[in-house]
């Protein structure tokens, strides 16, 4: 049998294997990218956030979404925030706010929105989904003076409790409806809940899809590294969720996954360590950070980060075109950042054991607090409760001053070759 390697992109390689699906998904997935910045229409354009968003409305109703934390990391992974950071920066935003925020503004509001992946369209709405994170209304709020546009709050409350209290569901879905009524005032747009049923069911599909291929990490090797490669395929599950081509573009990865499954391919040339992965990822040092795991074989085979957009792998949150307006708000209340910190290690907790990982490793966020805090207690409940080692290392999801890349890969190291110690 063929062994695979990783090639200098990341990617999984092969000899003498003919593989109907390698490297299928990642070519869709960057023509799927390529093709949203380039869209150009005269849809009304809405910003939402990713995390707990009522994207399928919206793709129902005929506006163009518009999620400006993916563009964000999409600029800082090419490595070209840090000069829209600064711009933040010279109209008073500080140090610690949320690099997301520095480079959107930075970007659109101060430079025009004008980049080498496409022009970045400005909102004819802003929808604030606010699950989890409170910068996120005063994000909203400068972007609405900004543009002078109208914005429509959702408030989510926080997730106390493993099941949403019916209260909660409520109190969402009336907020849904008050928001169509704005709509329609503001644009003389009307649900036709036909449209909305269909949409949920790509939405299902999808999600279906995604959630299956963090399920198959569990075997040996698994096929993917569920944290540096499964970001790559965030984009259609957020951007483009309620799509046909989000849909069609999980049922090719599966068949890809699939393909590796029965060849034994995965991510690293031998297996050596399985680990989970919490934390949003350092974009400015990406690859360089992908490469420290992957130097001691080490393969994420859960994370956290990836379903930051749903927790899809739960039982029963799929959107379910059978109860849009409830399957809508229980999906809101169950983002990532919204859960409790309770909630948060049990799942943790459940991946370590359901997956066979021999530690966890935390990348805590400089500049993203929801994320973020919390993170050292968690890796004191690993060490100290479950036994199970863990790592905490810190960078920033945007601003590359933060990445000290030599510092970051001497801990990382030296944590592996504890674990290889302990192994032999």
């Amino acid at each position: 049998m063929a062994i695979s390697k990783t090639s200098a992109k990341g990617l999984v390689e092969t000899k003498d294997i003919d593989l109907e699906f390698g490297g299928a998904a990642r070519a869709l997935q960057q023509n799927l990218v390529k093709e949203f910045y380039r869209e150009d229409s005269d849809q009304p354009v809405v910003y939402l956030f990713v995390g707990g968003n009522p994207a399928e409305i919206f793709q129902a109703l005929g506006f163009r979404i518009y999620m400006p934390e993916i563009t964000a990391l999409t600029t800082a992974i090419r490595h070209q925030s840090l000069q829209y950071i600064l711009k933040a920066e010279s109209i008073g935003y500080g140090l610690d706010v949320c690099g997301y925020v520095k480079t959107d503004i930075g970007l659109t509001h101060l430079s025009g929105g004008q980049t080498d992946f496409g022009n970045i369209p400005k909102p004819d709405l802003l929808v604030c989904n606010f699950s989890g994170c409170s910068v996120y209304y005063k994000w909203w709020e400068s972007l609405a003076e900004f543009y002078k546009v109208p914005l429509i709050m959702l408030d989510v409350p926080y997730q106390r409790h493993d099941n949403p209290q019916k209260e909660d569901l409520e109190y969402i879905t009336a907020q849904i409806h008050d928001m169509l009524a704005q709509i329609e005032k503001l644009f003389g747009k009307t649900l036709d809940m036909n449209k909305l049923k269909e949409v949920l069911a790509y939405s299902r599909k999808a999600e279906e899809g995604w959630a299956r291929s963090f399920k198959v990490c569990e075997n040996k090797p698994s096929p993917t590294d569920a944290y540096f490669e499964s970001i790559f395929y965030m984009f259609p599950i957020n951007a483009l969720r309620g799509t046909k081509e989000a849909a069609d573009f999980y049922e090719l990865y599966n068949k890809e996954l699939d393909e590796r499954i029965k060849y034994g391919i995965g991510p690293v040339e031998e297996e050596t360590f399985r680990y989970v992965m919490e934390g949003v990822p350092p974009y400015p040092g990406y690859r360089q950070f992908w490469d420290m795991f992957r130097n001691w074989g080490a393969v994420s085979v859960a994370a956290t980060y990836p379903k930051v957009g749903g927790m899809f792998d739960f039982e029963g949150l799929l959107h379910d075109p059978s109860k849009p307006f409830e399957s809508i708000a229980k999906y809101s209340l169950y983002s990532y950042c919204n859960l409790s910190w309770e909630h948060r290690r049990e799942t943790i907790k459940n991946y370590l054991h359901d997956f066979d990982a021999d530690a966890l490793v935390i990348h805590g966020i400089k500049s993203c607090r929801s994320f973020t805090a919390g993170q050292g207690d968690l890796r004191d409940y690993t060490i100290n409760e479950l036994g199970i080692p863990a790592l905490y290392v810190e960078s920033d999801h945007q601003d590359p001053r933060y990445w000290a890349e030599a510092q970051i890969r001497n801990r990382v190291d030296a944590f592996f070759e504890a674990l290889k110690m302990n192994k032999t």
